[in-house]
């Protein structure tokens, strides 16, 4: 190459630089003129709401992180009235309108507001009063007796709660859990003769403490013990799975705790994200599990005869429980589980029956895509009743206290992504009415009946506990 040639190509490095660069600039989305033409006419163009809320109030009713409301503009709301823009932006267009929604909240320092003092239902104003607080990552909460209260946090905490006040020191001596991803110490269960034996369960994601590499394969765990001076002691381990099942995932453990009135215990562990396994019994994820509270096995488990399967399971094809509740008059076992995009379920879990995951489903995985076209086949079970869009259920409970009579023996069912409690009412294995009764207040993880009456429920985020009575 002549000098000449090579002095014309330096002259030009800026030119083809600054051209690059204008370039890059004009292939970035512009989330200002998007919201502009896509969400003003519904949410104003100042974003302070219109025939659609305001995005800068604080409150987010379908879900506060950023997945969510890519989530909620990409697909829609449909029975809100909210279309998809799937086909209308792309992904990137779509964040770049979610960062604008975020830069426009910091620039006005938007805050979620607080909680309201009282909250109106269809048959009684509440009173919200804070039960427990400063809490980590809260995940349930079961009561000794009216003026005892344990509350477990997911980074391996078991707190207790003695006469209204959270004492300071957690509870020594618990299991060591593996707090990672979703998995930690998730629920605590008094045993329903606890006056007779002192017997507390527990559940909690293990992991393989032999395990030479870098990511230790985990799973559910069952133990149960007793507190003395406050220390966990007498530890038993019920249940656990055999190490070759084990998965290095850190997602879908499951896992709730209950008794039914003929001794039996349930527990259910999550798919671990191997939808496939839900389908294949002699593996323990995807699964409803029913033992004895000393961890024995009913001779009558609906899979003691198959030579290949676990006798502990009593429920297959079950995606990710965070939902048991046993009825109070029936002694049936009703779950909630979360789906995947859609297709939450609530479900009457019966002996030896097949729910389905992930053959047939109401949901799509998170970006979208199909999953299967299937939502019924023979031998399947279906829900009992789903949502869609997903408000990912989590924490179940039937109310049985005496505070609110009106609601005697209905459910009650968290949300993590909607921040609600709804009350179901079930006539006959079916829902007949769903009422929200509670929300806005935060991530909810578990919901309870307190010895007292009052509802109690736990707040992932801001970690805390709170109660709900009828107003005086």
């Amino acid at each position: 190459m002549s000098t000449y040639n090579k002095k014309l190509k330096i002259a030009f490095y800026p030119v083809i630089l600054l051209m690059a660069f204008s370039f890059t600039l004009r292939a970035q989305p512009n989330g200002a003129a998007l919201y502009q033409q896509y969400c003003a006419q519904c949410h104003g163009a100042e974003l302070n709401g219109g025939m659609a809320s305001s995005l800068i109030d604080g409150v987010w009713q379908f879900g506060a992180g950023d997945s969510y409301i890519r989530r909620n503009i990409k697909h829609g709301i449909p029975h809100l009235g909210m279309p998809s823009y799937e086909r209308s932006m792309t992904d990137n267009e779509i964040q770049a309108v979610v960062q604008y929604i975020r830069n426009v909240e910091d620039e006005k320092g938007v805050v979620k507001p607080p909680t309201p003092e009282m909250h109106e239902t269809m048959d009684y104003f509440m009173e919200v009063e804070t039960f427990a607080d400063n809490l980590e990552i809260p995940w349930a909460i079961d009561f000794i007796d009216e003026n005892t209260a344990l509350i477990t946090e997911r980074p391996g905490r078991l707190r207790v709660v003695k006469n209204g006040v959270l004492q300071p020191e957690p509870i020594k001596n618990t299991p060591k859990v593996l707090h990672e991803g979703q998995g930690g110490l998730m629920d605590v269960a008094v045993d329903p003769l606890y006056d007779e034996n002192g017997w507390v369960y527990l559940a909690y994601s293990h992991a393989l403490d032999d395990f030479q590499g870098e990511r230790a394969p985990a799973m559910t765990r069952i133990v149960r013990g007793k507190i003395e001076n406050n220390t966990w002691t007498n530890e038993q381990l019920l249940y656990e799975a055999p190490p070759e099942t084990y998965r290095t995932t850190r997602h879908h453990y499951g896992c709730r705790i209950v008794f039914d009135p003929w001794g039996h215990l349930y527990f259910a562990i999550g798919d671990r994200g191997a939808g496939y396994q839900a389908q294949d019994n002699s593996l323990p994820n995807g699964k409803v599990h029913r033992i004895y509270k000393d961890g024995g096995i009913p001779a009558n488990n609906p899979f003691m005869h198959d030579e290949k399967a676990m006798k502990s399971l009593y429920s297959l094809g079950n995606r990710n429980i965070q939902g048991m509740a046993i009825h109070p008059e029936t002694g049936q076992l009703w779950t909630t589980e979360h789906g995947p995009m859609g297709g939450d379920e609530l479900n009457l879990i019966q002996a030896g029956k097949n729910y389905g995951w992930e053959t047939v489903t109401y949901g799509r995985n998170y970006n979208g895509t199909v999953i299967t076209e299937l939502t019924h086949l023979p031998g399947m079970q279906q829900p009992n009743f789903y949502w869609n869009p997903s408000i990912a259920v989590c924490g179940l409970d039937f109310y049985t206290g005496d505070l609110f009579k009106k609601w005697k023996n209905r459910l009650l069912a968290g949300a993590l992504k909607y921040e609600e409690v709804r009350l179901l009412q079930i006539e006959e294995d079916r829902v007949i009415h769903e009422q929200v009764i509670f929300k806005g207040a935060g991530r909810v993880r578990d919901v309870s009946t307190g010895p007292d009456g009052a509802i109690y429920v736990v707040l992932n985020n801001p970690g805390k506990v709170v109660r709900l009575t009828p107003e005086k």
